[in-house]
């Protein structure tokens, strides 16, 4: 039976099948010591609880946004999480790309540009069901990339989605 089972997972791996649910990520994430510290100091951070909320990073043709929304009703992580995307909108806004870099433990890709062309870019902080988002517009071909750089950076070291849930726009 345990050879079957052994057998099984080989298998799964192997055939590069789908991710599992976030839930099971969850799970998995957290025997990753440097994935378990990026969660503590989100958290800590935006004030929510990482593993039982869902990141978004997604890339757009004029720039892009970052989604933070709570994974169950939860009316104060959702005013929360609402306070935290209009703070880093303004901060943004700035050149001020200190949290991100707090929450990551080093200088984000991207976010050098970003800072630097802060006058090209505009951050507008909205409302979500159980969250909020943070949308980055620009029309300058060089924000925009940077924007791009720093979003794929934030969606691979967050293991987030590039999509909003369907349905949602």
């Amino acid at each position: 039976m345990r050879l079957v089972s052994i057998i099984a997972a080989i298998g799964v791996v192997a055939s590069g099948c789908s991710a599992p649910s976030s839930r099971s990520s969850a799970k998995v994430a957290t025997s990753d010591s440097a994935f378990r510290a990026l969660q503590n100091r989100g958290a800590q951070v935006m004030g929510v609880d990482q593993y039982t909320s869902a990141h978004v990073f997604e890339p757009l043709p004029d720039g892009g946004r970052i989604v933070l929304q709570r994974e169950l009703d939860d009316s104060a992580g959702t005013s929360t999480i609402r306070a935290h995307m209009a703070d880093i909108a303004g901060r943004f806004g700035h050149g001020d790309f200190s949290l991100p870099g707090l929450v990551h433990a080093r200088a984000v890709p991207g976010t050098d540009v970003m800072a630097a062309r802060r006058s090209l870019i505009r951050y507008v902080a909205d409302t979500l069901p159980r969250g909020g988002e943070v949308r980055i517009i620009t029309t300058d071909s060089l924000a925009i990339a940077a924007v791009h750089e720093f979003l794929a950076f934030q969606r691979s070291d967050h293991r987030a989605a590039m999509r909003e849930h369907p349905g949602h726009q």
